[in-house]
């Protein structure tokens, strides 16, 4: 990665291998993560943000950070200067990134490190920023307690996201009682022990997806009876089938 930026906006282009991981660092500058092909998960201390090629993650400055993929993907990153991020996010947030913001960012791909400021490019890239800036947020955050009992039955859910075990089952294991523990979910992350539950789902079905897993085998592996089952569930939070959803 860069020491220092060349331009108040530059681009990153490189591909990623399947399983490839990018260590925690951070950055004096913002940065627009996007994957236009492939499921990224960029994960930091405040959770887990997950983008297929319809999303980015933006992260502004001085986040640490550090970047995961399940399967292939083409890495495709903005970083913003201090002096550019008027209208930006002040936190770590998933963007939805629309098919015109997704053309500027693969034309901007192409630009050679030092592009015309006055020129074209210039004019492109001022027209990519605006469109960041006005992006929808998207809700495939999963944020992470600080809590240790209640990392008990996160760290589970995370590596298991088949797990059905009910906050009565886990509150045994956990040393908290069931109601202690619902509590904690709302005032630590914002969601109930279900609507985490469900948040660790999807994130999970956009990794196995973007991986090629088939429809069936995500369904089957994150413990739906029946892919309809998953489907269905999956269209009530995207509007879209997950075949329709990923596709580029």
């Amino acid at each position: 990665m860069p020491a220092t930026l060349s331009r108040h906006v530059e681009m990153r282009a490189f591909d990623m291998r399947m399983g490839e991981l990018v260590e925690p660092h951070y950055h004096d500058w913002g940065q627009f993560t996007y994957s236009a092909e492939g499921v990224m998960t960029v994960l930091t201390e405040d959770g887990r943000f997950t983008a297929p090629p319809a999303m980015a993650v933006w992260l502004p400055p001085g986040v640490v950070h550090h970047i995961r993929t399940i399967g292939p993907a083409k890495f495709r990153s903005l970083y913003v200067s201090s002096g550019n991020l008027d209208g930006m996010p002040d936190r770590t947030t998933v963007l939805s990134v629309d098919p015109l913001l997704r053309q500027l960012i693969l034309a901007a791909a192409d630009f050679p490190r030092d592009w015309d400021e006055d020129g074209p490019e210039g004019r492109l890239m001022s027209v990519l920023m605006d469109r960041i800036r006005v992006a929808p947020t998207a809700k495939l955050h999963l944020p992470l307690p600080a809590d240790a009992r209640l990392r008990g039955v996160t760290d589970a859910l995370l590596a298991d996201p088949s797990d059905r075990r009910t906050l009565d089952e886990f509150a045994k294991t956990t040393g908290a009682a069931a109601r202690t523990l619902a509590r904690l979910f709302v005032a630590e992350t914002g969601m109930s022990f279900g609507e985490w539950r469900r948040q660790r789902v999807l994130l999970a079905a956009l990794e196995r997806l973007g991986d090629g897993m088939p429809v069936t085998s995500v369904a089957l592996d994150l413990g739906y009876d029946s892919p309809s089952a998953f489907i269905a569930m999956f269209r009530r939070h995207f509007g879209e089938t997950p075949t329709r959803y990923m596709q580029v």
